[in-house]
């Protein structure tokens, strides 16, 4: 199911109303494997996902799933970096409306944008209409033992039904409805368990509930328009609800069907709803899990359990699969540029000049660069290098996606902060070895595993903001000793037209 639309930057392109029609455009792209023989759910069909994300290879589509029904499927590392040449955020473009080329600074302006225009609530569709209720089991019949639920690393706690699916949920005012990716942990076939923090959004929601002692009913949402997890990925502000954005990025209403036993609306071309609620105390042990910064570990923590009542899904469903581990993965590609978007939108709200902002895939969602135009000075009178870098602080220093990354580097913009050769002469050229820098206390990502067990635990700590600006340029721009800059255009142009001889 695709469907042209118009983005204010790029003009016509396509979104796609389901998981199928991205299938698609991934195998004209060439990034599609479709892998046919048969592949065991424990630990097999992650392992292959891991190693594509590794060697940035095509995306494994697995069409025979051991243990389950023919014609069940699942489908590995959705929106991890692209195979296609020269195209390497291609599956990430694609999934909010882009095309394939697009690059990291169209992204990021495409997110920012997005902010800005009205939001599009979804669009009610009629259950003939929604192929998400092909297939509705109830009772006994609703379990997961049906579907080809993955354990994704040797080392975690049990089997996890998501990984790349959302959850939705609503405030029992009903003033906001919450669509985000957690983990969760399958229990047994009727039961589950999964990660609910309290910075979270599904943790915030949650706890209105918890407070007025009733279970919270919910809808576990795989596969779908892959701008469904895509959004439910980044971090947008607490009471924004994600259906709305996500009809303002594809320029029209998402179509969104009532679930059978829970008063929520889901994505009509899902493939596969499970429908609850969700305890309103702490009951199960989850996890552990390998998480975003790449490490196995050995935690364990109490959480909510979420009851199965009710599960929908299409003929032939495909259920997606992410093993997170060491970048690149899809929290560094989703939550990472997510987070660089937030962070663009609010320094520019503060009225600072900022080219762009950008997380570095590689360093697995622990860094932010922002990189600032060359004018700067006179666009901020009698401020130096480090007052614009202490400006900087104060916004990111109060922001959550700010406050969510442990070192900041704020860098000229010429050099693009997506390019890892640019950017490592950047660091190791531009950022002083001790001095130029300055810390912020307060909150900290308790996942993020460059803090102290202590700080982790307290999720108290500082964030550093690094001062890699420049002097003031001797002329229009910043000399380079490279082929674009340190010769004339006619040397450039005899050398390139020689090139192949």
């Amino acid at each position: 199911m695709t469907r042209p639309v118009t983005t204010p930057a790029t003009g016509p392109t396509a979104r796609f109303g389901d998981l199928r029609g991205y299938l698609e455009a991934l195998e004209a792209l060439g990034d599609l494997k479709r892998v046919k023989r048969t592949v065991s759910p424990d630990l097999e069909a992650a392992a292959i996902s891991r190693l594509s994300y590794e060697r940035r290879s095509p995306a494994p589509l697995f069409e025979s799933v051991a243990g389950v029904a023919q014609g069940f499927r699942m489908f590995g590392a959705p929106a991890a970096l692209s195979s296609a040449a020269g195209k390497p955020l291609a599956r990430i473009a694609l999934s909010v409306g882009l095309p394939a080329s697009a690059t990291a600074s169209d992204l990021v302006e495409h997110l920012v944008r997005t902010r800005s225009v009205t939001p599009l609530p979804p669009r009610p569709v009629a259950r003939a209409d929604a192929p998400c209720k092909q297939h509705v089991l109830l009772g006994d019949d609703a379990t997961l033992d049906r579907f080809p639920v993955p354990r994704v690393h040797d080392f975690d706690g049990g089997r996890y039904v998501n990984t790349w699916g959302i959850i939705i949920a609503r405030t029992p005012d009903g003033r906001w409805t919450n669509w985000s990716i957690a983990r969760v942990m399958m229990i047994d076939g009727k039961h589950m368990t999964g990660m609910v923090l309290p910075t979270q959004h599904i943790g915030m929601v949650w706890q209105e509930w918890v407070r007025i002692g009733e279970p919270m009913p919910y809808a576990l949402v795989q596969g779908g328009a892959p701008a469904i997890p895509f959004v439910g990925g980044i971090p947008l502000p607490a009471g924004v609800d994600e259906a709305g954005y996500i009809g303002a990025l594809h320029g029209e209403p998402l179509d969104v069907v009532r679930c059978e036993t829970v008063d929520l609306m889901v994505p009509a071309g899902a493939e596969v709803v499970i429908e609850g609620h969700l305890s309103v105390g702490r009951d199960a042990r989850e996890g552990p899990f390998g998480e975003f910064a790449g490490y196995s570990t050995t935690e364990t923590s109490m959480q909510p359990v979420y009851t199965i009542e009710a599960i929908t899904h299409r003929d032939d469903p495909v259920w997606p699969l992410v093993a997170e581990g060491r970048p690149v993965d899809e929290f560094h590609t989703v939550t990472g540029v997510g987070r660089a978007a937030e962070v663009l939108a609010e320094l520019r709200a503060a009225g600072l000049p900022v080219t762009t902002a950008w997380a570095p895939l590689r360093a697995a969602s622990h860094w932010m660069v922002v990189t600032v135009p060359h004018d700067w000075r006179e666009r901020l009178p009698g401020a130096d290098s480090a007052e614009f870098t202490h400006r900087i602080g104060e916004v990111l220093s109060v922001s959550s996606s700010g406050r969510a990354t442990a070192a900041t580097f704020v860098l000229d913009d010429d050099i693009d902060p997506a390019d890892d050769t640019d950017l490592m002469w950047a660091l190791a050229t531009r950022i002083h070895p001790l001095d130029r820098s300055e810390a912020w206390y307060g909150f900290v990502h308790p996942m993020q595993n460059c803090y102290t067990p202590e700080e982790r635990a307290t999720r108290s700590g500082p964030i550093v903001l690094h001062d890699g600006l420049l002097p003031a340029p001797d002329g229009d721009r910043i000399g380079h000793s490279s082929f674009a800059q340190a010769y004339p255009e006619h040397i450039r142009r005899r050398v390139l037209d020689h090139w192949n001889d």
